[in-house]
């Protein structure tokens, strides 16, 4: 599909893998993912190529394409978003970094942004979680011990359908979900999933939230209006208390506004990245 192209970097002595289009000089801009993987990010990277950034949308570790496995320490946001600061220094990502981050995805690039790690110039946030907002119901079952030892792979990749296809907030084929669920036909990640569902806690988001009411970086906040997962009110909220912040409304868009109105989402992250 058009110029993106999967790679892999080292990162901690494992292959991390990444979409990626554009030219290594580019302005890069970091695509994170939350409980799906890099795949959310496709319909958005050559568009944004051809503004002339550099999209990179990682797999975290274990997830998606790259190597490794979480676990209930590696798969916290703190942990998270240090690998991602590993990430970037592999990358050779020079200076404050540019960050988009999609539902958990979010909680890293604000712990990015408000934590001690690198610094940040520019933060957008698609459909992400914030303050209280998460984790859903069918990501904070898998809290539970019991819960994650009795799931299969079958069941949880059947559970990932169903979110995804509601996520999607349009019909899709048979081929397209089979593609988005694809990485989950794999035991190494359902387990690194099933950390990552159990490490989902609010009070990352929620102890950021002074940091951030203070924090001056341009914010931009993109949302699909119908999302059921995210709602729109947390966006709402946030654009109000946070200063710096834009929110551009997606209609007729889910948690996945990227698969909804790529055009839109593209354009507004392309002009808030350059700007």
């Amino acid at each position: 599909m058009g110029m993106s192209k999967r790679m892999t970097i080292d990162v901690d002595g494992l292959g991390a893998s990444y979409l990626t289009a554009g030219e290594p000089g580019w302005p890069t801009v970091l695509l994170l993912h939350g409980t799906y993987w890099s795949r959310v990010w496709l319909p958005v990277i050559d568009g944004l190529a051809a503004a002339g950034l550099r999209p990179v949308a990682v797999d975290l570790p274990g997830l998606g394409r790259s190597e490794g496995e979480l676990t209930a320490a590696s798969a916290t946001v703190p942990a998270l978003a240090g690998w991602v600061a590993r990430f970037a220094e592999a990358l050779g990502v020079a200076g404050p970094l540019a960050v988009a981050g999609h539902d958990i995805g979010g909680a890293l690039a604000q712990h990015l942004l408000a934590g001690d790690g690198p610094q940040v110039r520019r933060l957008a946030l698609v459909n992400s979680v914030t303050y209280d907002s998460w984790p859903v119901p069918g990501v904070a079952r898998y809290r539970d011990p019991d819960v994650v030892a009795a799931t299969t792979a079958a069941e949880l990749r059947a559970a990932r359908l169903t979110a995804v296809t509601t996520a999607l907030a349009r019909p899709a084929t048979e081929a397209e979900l089979a593609d988005y669920v694809d990485p989950w036909s794999d035991q190494r990640v359902c387990r690194s999933w099933m950390a990552l569902a159990g490490a989902a806690d609010s009070r990352y988001t929620l102890d950021l939230v002074p940091a951030l009411k203070s924090d001056p970086t341009p914010k931009l906040l993109i949302w699909g209006e119908d999302d059921t997962f995210q709602e729109i009110r947390y966006a709402e909220r946030f654009a109000a208390e946070m200063p710096a912040t834009t929110l551009v409304r997606i209609p007729e868009a889910g948690h996945i506004p990227m698969e909804n109105d790529p055009a839109t989402v593209t354009r507004a992250l392309a002009d808030f990245f350059l700007e």
